[in-house]
């Protein structure tokens, strides 16, 4: 049978070897090896300086293969996996916009003018008891100053909350541009840039240069805003997390069913313990929003007292049902 049958031993030799480069003689007859060719930009690229410093394009040569176009029926696997479903979408929307007369609704409107900023954080080490108090505290003050109050807090989960506040305002900045207006002007103005030409500079500048005013929240507590694009904490609350099965064995081979919350994370639970044990997983979420949302609303609150009528208790109307004579 074949499969007792010796092999061929083939000896291993060093690629560095001469007896290795002498076994392959073609290798040295191919010449220098060719270095790839370096590539450019594409014309659309917003990279591209300008004409004057791009390099020479290079003729293609025939010997190169031609990448082949991209398929859209390919594609289209990924990018619209249910057309059925995108065609029915998109009728939906038109209908809508037929029956509104092109009109947006307040939402849409107040959505294109104000940023706001939506940001959940990872469960927490706590009760919803003892995180509460401190969402309350957060809840219609600046965002720099809901730092200052959870840095200074004797609370050990403000730790957490101060970490979370910080990282909302970092994302609201980054993701949302808020929090920018003054300091948009002072890039413009350092780099030389005329603002009146520039939108978004010219506001900038307006908002720099105006005086400040002192605005209502909606529990009544005046503060002086010096910045209409500065952030504050809209809303802050709390929610807790799923629960798990656990075991309490008693005497007597009597075992009790408990019902801990689960930690999904282990870098929730301190050094030494296991993962079995016992932790309450509590997350919070914050809404940001700029100061020239909380002026718009003090606005409207006022207009809305304005044209509250002032109660009277004998209100002045025509007499009606009166008559000559006695109906009995």
């Amino acid at each position: 049978m074949d499969y007792f049958r010796p092999r061929k031993q083939v000896d291993v030799l060093d690629p560095l070897s001469k007896d290795f480069l002498k076994r392959k003689p073609a290798a040295a007859s191919q010449g220098p090896q060719q270095l790839p060719q370096q590539g450019d930009l594409a014309p659309s690229s917003i990279f591209d300086e300008g004409d004057s410093q791009k390099k020479p394009a290079k003729t293609s040569q025939p010997d190169q293969p031609r990448v082949s176009p991209r398929d859209p029926t390919v594609l289209a696997a990924a990018l619209d996996p249910n057309p059925e479903a995108r065609r029915q979408w998109q009728r939906n929307q038109i209908i809508r916009n037929v029956r509104n007369r092109g009109q947006l609704t307040k939402a849409q409107r107040l959505a294109r003018i104000e940023r706001e900023s939506l940001s959940k954080s990872p469960f927490f080490t706590t009760s919803v008891k003892k995180l509460m108090p401190l969402a309350r505290q957060i809840a219609g003050k600046p965002i720099e100053e809901a730092i200052v109050q959870m840095r200074f807090s004797k609370k050990k989960v403000a730790r957490d909350v101060k970490k979370h506040l910080e990282y909302a305002r970092d994302k609201a900045i980054v993701e949302r541009g808020m929090g920018l207006g003054v300091a948009t002007a002072e890039y413009n103005r350092a780099a030389g840039i005329d603002e009146s030409d520039d939108v978004a500079g010219g506001t900038a500048g307006q908002e720099e240069q105006w005086p400040g005013m002192v605005v209502e929240d909606k529990k009544g507590k005046r503060r002086f805003v010096s910045d209409t694009s500065s952030m504050y904490v809209d809303e802050a609350w709390v929610g807790r997390g799923s629960y798990s099965r656990d075991y309490d064995f008693r005497a007597r081979g009597r075992t009790n069913i408990m019902r801990p919350p689960e930690t999904s994370q282990s870098s929730l639970l301190p050094y030494g313990l296991s993962s079995k044990f016992s932790l309450i997983i509590i997350g919070i979420t914050v809404r940001l929003k700029e100061e020239a949302t909380r002026i718009r609303l003090m606005d409207e609150r006022e207009q809305k007292r304005q044209r509250k009528r002032v109660w009277l208790p004998l209100p002045d109307r025509p007499v009606t049902a009166q008559r000559q004579y006695c109906l009995w």
